[in-house]
């Protein structure tokens, strides 16, 4: 944690405008569409962070209780998660082997905690909405010669940066990052 380094914050133009380029991932070939999106993910990390945050806040403005009672819920379930995959073998074999089923069912659990307390909507649209933009984003985004370069000093640990850890915490940095 020492070392962690914030990524900057790229440029609009490069994020989203003009030198932008989107194509739809190749489904056949998952191995290589969870690198695009991972890359994707530690690239433009600062952009997604900001863009997540907006999103929150927003619908945190307008259901600030909802939004709240949602936020722990999702966090405690997060807590939890990580606790278990630190101290259950079986869980920790699970995250190790099924990285994205457990993230889903951890956000599984979290909307049927919030399902039966009644705050449904603002969970979707301030939790999952910012997550789906995000990952929509990473999964069309064609990478450019700057983001292999940072990824590249990524995968050498030049530098850690907060979406590697929290990647990596969730169990979803996959083999080729750490090689």
């Amino acid at each position: 944690m020492s070392n962690m380094k914030f990524a900057p914050l790229r440029p609009l133009n490069d994020f989203l405008l003009d030198s932008a380029r989107f194509q739809l991932p190749n489904f056949s070939d998952l191995e290589r569409w969870n690198k695009r999106v991972e890359n994707n993910l530690v690239y433009y990390q600062t952009n997604y962070f900001l863009v997540a945050i907006i999103m929150f806040l927003v619908v945190g403005i307008c259901n600030p209780g909802q939004m709240l009672l949602g936020l722990v819920t999702v966090i405690g379930m997060l807590f939890l998660y990580r606790y278990l995959a630190q101290h259950q073998a079986v869980v920790q074999g699970l995250k190790r082997k099924h990285p994205f089923l457990c993230l889903i069912a951890v956000f599984a659990a979290g909307y049927l905690i919030i399902h039966l307390i009644g705050s449904v909507l603002v969970f979707l649209f301030g939790i999952v909405l910012p997550i789906l933009a995000v990952f929509i984003h990473a999964s069309l985004r064609l990478r450019n010669m700057t983001n292999k370069v940072a990824n590249e000093l990524e995968k050498l640990g030049v530098k850690q940066t907060p979406m590697g850890i929290l990647l990596d915490e969730l169990g979803m940095i996959f083999e080729h990052i750490k090689e």
